[in-house]
């Protein structure tokens, strides 16, 4: 397939300029950058003879009409590989890609480490209480320094929803520094495979019960849309942390707010919103015991270099008639490499 030219397209921006610099310089490439302000008519007219969609991950950043769905399929015939500009896909519909034998990459733990001390940091800064003493030195309400006792991280019970990549690394830190014992819900992984990252697999209602802090690390999926809600919010220990730095609606919002002004939760993490970014009105922005921040741990120089990378190591993969590395429908790669071969064929 390498002497013919594989076509990739992406919106305005890539990941990071390597993304760039890598398939620019690759022979039997051609990278095209669009623009949502050339219109759709222009933009689909390129993209219906594109092989490669390099598409942005966050599902706001992204307009409607470009998200990988059924429809933009239909319109791109040539398609043969998508990538995820990072570890997330909300913006791509898998099961509509494999029925039209369309391959699907997300660059799974390229930003690991820049997530996992994010989550580090989010831990520390609310066990210390840092944003309540933040938010009444700046507004004159200063109280006796024991009205803000904090907790220490070390020897406490962490629990994980989700041991991929991110859970893993932070699995890691957390033991070695800080002597914590990890406590994992993933149904996808075996005791074993657990163990073999540093955590004791358990079922969700024991995780809340028992943690002292609760992480998300999961993929946004119907299964785990919303898996914490007030059901669960109230299963978590009093006195609990809740931090969320893997995707916007895994979590109520509502449900968490009233959970932390109750008082039965102490304080929440949030770099993930439902709506991204989320009002500056919104009531948990407003909260003193949340600490916010806008999507942002992952978006480090050394992550964004990485997923970047991969991302186009991807599509020179196929370019070059290989199957691509992380593929999120391997089910479908026979038919993948078929296809591949007689669309380039026909150019």
């Amino acid at each position: 397939m390498n002497s013919k030219i594989f076509r990739v397209a992406y919106f305005e921006r890539p990941m990071h300029q390597s993304f760039v610099d890598k398939l620019q310089s690759t022979d039997g490439i051609e990278l095209i950058k669009l623009q949502f302000s050339d219109g759709a008519q222009y933009n689909w007219k390129i993209l219906a003879s594109c092989h490669g969609y390099y598409a942005r991950a966050a599902r706001d950043e992204l307009p409607r009409e470009w998200h990988v769905t059924k429809e933009l399929l239909a319109r791109m015939p040539s398609l043969l590989l998508v990538a995820s500009y990072g570890a997330g896909y909300d913006t791509i519909d898998v099961s509509a890609c494999s029925a039209a034998d369309v391959a699907v990459v997300n660059q799974a733990g390229g930003n690991a480490e820049g997530v996992a001390e994010h989550t580090l940091g989010m831990m520390l800064t609310l066990l210390k209480r840092i944003p309540e003493g933040n938010v009444d030195l700046r507004t004159g309400q200063i109280q006796r320094r024991e009205q803000y006792m904090g907790r220490e991280l070390m020897g406490r019970t962490i629990g994980l929803i989700g041991l991929g990549h991110v859970g893993t690394r932070l699995s890691s830190i957390l033991r070695t520094a800080f002597d914590c014992k990890i406590l994992a819900y993933d149904p996808y992984l075996d005791v074993e495979t657990c163990m073999s990252r540093g955590a004791q697999k358990v079922e969700l209602a024991t995780l809340l019960r028992k943690a002292d802090i609760v992480s998300l690390h999961c993929p946004l999926t119907e299964e785990t849309r919303e898996i914490m809600n007030k059901a669960n919010f109230l299963q978590m220990q009093a006195g609990s942390i809740f931090i969320s730095t893997a995707r916007g609606s895994i979590h109520h919002e509502e449900d968490l707010l009233e959970a932390i002004e109750s008082g039965h939760i102490a304080g929440a993490g949030l770099d993930v919103w439902d709506v991204e970014p989320p009002s500056s009105t919104h009531p948990l922005l407003k909260h003193a015991r949340v600490i916010s921040s806008p999507h942002i741990a992952g978006v480090t120089h050394e992550s964004r270099q990485r997923v970047a990378n991969m991302a186009a190591d991807s599509f020179i993969s196929l370019a070059l008639g290989k199957l691509p590395e992380r593929l999120l429908n391997p089910e479908i790669s026979e038919q993948l490499m078929r296809r591949a071969g007689k669309v380039m064929e026909h150019i």
